[in-house]
């Protein structure tokens, strides 16, 4: 895999060995004998705030961008290490050992007295190193992404509670009224004697009465609905520009003679 190969990636998606999205790719490091990328950083967490370095051993570019050897989970517990500058020979031996690599080696001939590994002293960040083996440059820049998380922003509960109100109804009702009736005798009828006498007549009437049942009247519930908008988010970001000194008006490297 060549530093031209592997640059184009930077800033896209990051996968692991078995096609899970772990993050974006971030900076590129590359030995210093060779100029071969080596280790990239994978930008994880909320809106890319951690920085984990992964090997590039086993890794291959595809369309949807990087795809590396290690699983999700072995990179997301990888040591915390500053993803800037040259790494440590302690570094990059706790980075090897994690990642089941071997040992790396102190290397005599390591650039600036930075201790290298065997065979590929001198780990360097590739954007920050500037200039890879065959003269080519680098040049990265910031990208915003932004994604949103989810935070409780309120509840809403059901209480039941018990009121008294007031109800009329209408109810019919009938009673019994007593009135005298007086029929004449007809002339030639008997049977009458004089005598004391005695009737009762039983009167009946309707009251109301009031009853009351629980009947079920409705279900309340909640339910939830999920309603779409837009923020705008305003954040600065930074991109390199690449300056050439040392050429004349006509783009060449030649001097005009007067």
């Amino acid at each position: 895999m060549t530093m031209q190969g592997i640059e184009n990636v930077v800033g896209e998606t990051a996968y692991d060995v078995s096609g899970d999205k772990v993050g974006s790719v971030g900076n590129l490091y590359a030995s210093d004998s060779t100029g071969r990328p080596e280790w990239v950083t994978v930008n994880t967490g909320l809106f890319g705030s951690k920085h984990t370095f992964v090997p590039l051993d086993g890794a291959h570019v595809e369309k949807d961008g990087l795809h590396l050897a290690p699983t999700k989970s072995k990179i997301k517990d990888a040591p915390r290490i500053d993803a800037g500058g040259h790494l440590s020979e302690g570094e990059a031996t706790e980075l090897y050992r994690y990642y089941g690599l071997g040992t790396p080696k102190a290397n005599g001939n390591a650039n600036n007295g930075k201790a290298g590994m065997a065979g590929q002293p001198g780990m360097q960040n590739a954007k920050m190193d500037g200039t890879a083996a065959d003269g080519s440059m680098v040049r990265s820049e910031e990208r915003l992404r932004a994604g949103t998380e989810t935070v409780e922003s309120g509840r809403v509960g059901l209480r039941k509670v018990v009121v008294t109100e007031e109800q009329q109804v209408t109810v019919p009702v009938s009673h019994e009224e007593v009135r005298v009736v007086r029929e004449p005798i007809a002339e030639g009828e008997t049977g009458g004697r004089i005598g004391e006498d005695q009737r009762e007549v039983v009167l009946h009437e309707e009251r109301p009465v009031v009853a009351k049942e629980t009947v079920a009247v409705e279900r309340v519930g909640l339910e939830t609905e999920t309603v779409r908008g837009e923020e705008q988010i305003t954040e600065t970001v930074r991109k390199e520009q690449v300056e050439v000194d040392g050429l004349d008006d006509d783009g060449t490297g030649k001097h005009k003679k007067h």
